[in-house]
């Protein structure tokens, strides 16, 4: 079977055929409520702080704005803010989509045809447990910067870690650190 997710050479220029989602999916230890409440207005508690737009800034907090339009961006200590992503859809406690702003040389693209999505579903299991599955989807936008946009959000360090360090706060722990 051919991987999806690679390119191809046409006439000299390069093409990206689509790319298939990366999904992750995580059973946390809290209801739904608290679990999307997390998600959204504890952001900068769970998301590694390593994972910022510049090398040489210090982010001091991440964002989630939680409605349709909001932003998902970080503030470095200087006050600048990078806008990484904004809220296509907020429906408490059950869904967000976000696009993703972030292309593959590590620049943001405003572009909506330059962005992926990245669909969060809470589904509870029962009263105290619930079920938090990512969804990043529509790679290709990304053009030929897809490839590695997919590499790093399926890698060790992206979707993965990252659902463990959501889980890890909403046991009352610190979260685990990235991957070397």
């Amino acid at each position: 079977m051919t991987d999806p997710s690679t390119s191809s050479q046409t006439n000299g220029t390069t093409t990206v055929t689509p790319t298939t989602p990366v999904v992750r999916e995580r059973v946390v230890n809290a209801p739904i409520d608290t679990c999307f409440r997390v998600f959204v207005d504890g952001f900068g508690t769970w998301w590694p702080p390593e994972h910022h737009i510049g090398e040489d800034r210090t982010v001091t907090h991440f964002e989630m704005e939680g409605f349709v339009g909001g932003r998902c961006f970080d503030v470095d200590s200087t006050g600048g803010v990078c806008q990484w992503g904004t809220m296509l859809e907020f429906d408490p406690p059950h869904r967000l989509v976000l696009a993703w702003h972030i292309q593959g040389d590590w620049t943001i693209d405003l572009d909506p045809t330059r962005q992926s999505e990245i669909a969060v579903t809470f589904t509870a299991v029962d009263d105290a447990t619930t079920r938090v599955r990512v969804v990043h989807d529509h790679l290709e936008r990304h053009g030929a910067g897809a490839i590695g946009v997919r590499t790093g959000i399926d890698s060790p360090a992206g979707w993965t870690v990252i659902l463990g360090r959501f889980a890890d706060v909403i046991d009352g722990l610190a979260p685990r650190p990235l991957p070397s």
